[in-house]
């Protein structure tokens, strides 16, 4: 079975991330997305991560209707900080009836050379990308040599700017944004008193 890993914090997880992966699903051939959520990301402050736990179940809420897509959580019982080919590898051997793939951002591709081990990545897994505003430049010279063999499919996705930073600062700032979140969500968010961290 081909499934994608979408890798994210998603701190929390909004309306723009299950776009997306509403979108890869539907206009690529794989049949089940995984949402890995992350317990730390190495490019990432820890420091500005809502609990671990409560942002896997916040994926369980927003996604547990959809069969299409399924929160996995085994990034939280590996090594930390985490590495994409260390979790690729154990979940390789884990389930090896499943074609895994990648999904990024494009902002994302464009720092592939600066990830561990990034010519295992491209050897092993090939790469769905969705489009950013301003993902930055491929003029490094590592990078386009990583690019130049890599398996990457660019999906027309539409545009999403909404950021879990922005979601969480107007949060604190008193504000209602309960359309940027599922319903589910966003009344957890309520009820654990996030506008007060």
């Amino acid at each position: 079975m081909k499934t994608g890993l979408f890798f994210g914090s998603f701190n929390p997880i909004h309306i723009g991330h299950l776009a997306i992966a509403n979108y890869i699903v539907e206009y690529s051939d794989l049949e089940e997305i995984w949402f890995v959520v992350s317990p730390h990301n190495p490019l990432k402050k820890k420091t500005t991560l809502l609990d671990d736990r409560n942002r896997l179940y916040m994926v369980h809420m927003a996604i547990e209707d959809d069969p299409r897509f399924r929160a996995c959580d085994i990034e939280f019982y590996l090594p930390q900080p985490s590495y994409t080919i260390d979790t690729m590898a154990y979940i390789a051997e884990k389930y090896p009836d499943r074609e895994f793939i990648l999904i990024m951002g494009e902002d994302n591709l464009l720092t592939l050379h600066k990830w561990k081990n990034p010519e295992e990545i491209i050897k092993r897994y090939a790469i769905i990308t969705y489009p950013r505003v301003n993902p930055g430049n491929a003029d490094d010279k590592a990078l386009a040599s990583i690019l130049d063999i890599a398996k990457v499919t660019r999906v027309e996705a539409p545009l999403m700017e909404i950021s879990g930073s922005f979601i969480r600062d107007a949060i604190r700032e008193g504000k209602d944004i309960s359309w940027f979140v599922p319903s589910r969500v966003w009344k957890y968010l309520k009820e654990m008193h996030y506008d007060e961290r």
